[in-house]
């Protein structure tokens, strides 16, 4: 199986820090965004990845590749701690890329990845949503995917004052190993028209026969193609096998959000052996001098 980041984004809510960087390499503690991602994908067993970038993000290709000068001062250095973070990220996985062109949206991403993923089922991760390696999600999709062959969507319980902001599941019954039967989706709706309170997070698995239906799917929302309204005829086409959702419980990170991001930051540093006995005492005095 092949995995798909999609990475086209402007960021326009972290600007001006996006304005020459792209939001997929903003930090999270010592770490880019989007190598969480990946490192997500290559535990679950996928080492050949596709990335979906746009202009001005050549900063992620060059961050997954080698880089000679650097290793060899750090060796000389004898810094073999930093040389194998270093050297880490080039080792990942076979990452492949290919420009979107126009930014059309996120089915349309996943469109131009036709090629290279062929006629396979792949896995589809979005960089603003980082799960956390203690809880993994993915390997529980693909299981899914293999058991049933219809398309996985993960799912997550958000509040009602939250539920505006995401694609949200109409669901009918749970199978024996945990999975939903998904029978609908909205995108964004209000509390009061949700059919929910089961969110879609930004990971999928998906059958090659998605590519047939997002070649036909129309600009939806925002005038963008919208996998949401392709996953949704998946969903309610009587021949196929349909849609199903892992109702996820495991710790996600939003870093979509300023504010958000701020805090995926906090929590995972406050988790680090290296890091964690010094911030977690400073957080605690900070907190009470609010």
């Amino acid at each position: 199986m092949k995995a798909v980041i999609p990475a086209a984004g402007l960021g326009t809510r972290f600007l001006p820090a996006t304005k020459a960087m792209p939001k997929e390499m903003l930090p999270v503690v010592d770490k880019p965004a989007i190598q969480y991602v990946v490192e997500e994908a290559v535990s679950a067993g996928i080492d050949d990845i596709l990335v979906i970038i746009g202009r001005n993000k050549n900063a992620i290709s060059d961050h997954f590749d080698s880089v000679p000068e650097l290793e060899v001062k750090l060796q000389q250095k004898g810094d073999h701690g930093r040389l194998e973070r270093v050297m880490k990220s080039s080792d990942l996985a076979d990452i492949h890329f290919v420009r979107q062109g126009e930014p059309k949206g996120l089915g349309h991403a996943v469109l131009r990845a036709r090629t290279h993923v062929g006629d396979s089922s792949f896995a589809v991760l979005l960089g603003d949503d980082l799960i956390d390696e203690r809880d993994p999600l993915l390997t529980e999709m693909i299981a899914a995917h293999e058991r049933t062959g219809a398309a996985v969507i993960a799912l997550m319980q958000v509040p009602a004052e939250s539920i505006h902001l995401y694609g949200v599941a109409e669901t009918s019954g749970t199978d024996a190993d945990g999975a939903v039967r998904v029978t609908g989706l909205v995108e964004k709706p209000s509390a009061e028209d949700a059919p929910s309170d089961l969110a879609v997070i930004g990971r999928y698995v998906l059958p090659p026969a998605v590519f047939e239906v997002l070649e036909r799917t129309p600009p939806g929302k925002g005038g963008e193609i919208q996998l949401t309204d392709a996953l949704q005829e998946l969903a309610t086409d009587p021949d196929g096998p349909g849609v199903v959702g892992v109702v996820f419980r495991g710790r996600r990170y939003d870093t979509g959000d300023r504010v958000d991001y701020i805090k995926a930051i906090v929590q995972l540093a406050v988790d680090r052996d290296d890091l964690g006995a010094d911030l977690r005492p400073w957080l605690k005095d900070f907190a009470g001098s609010l």
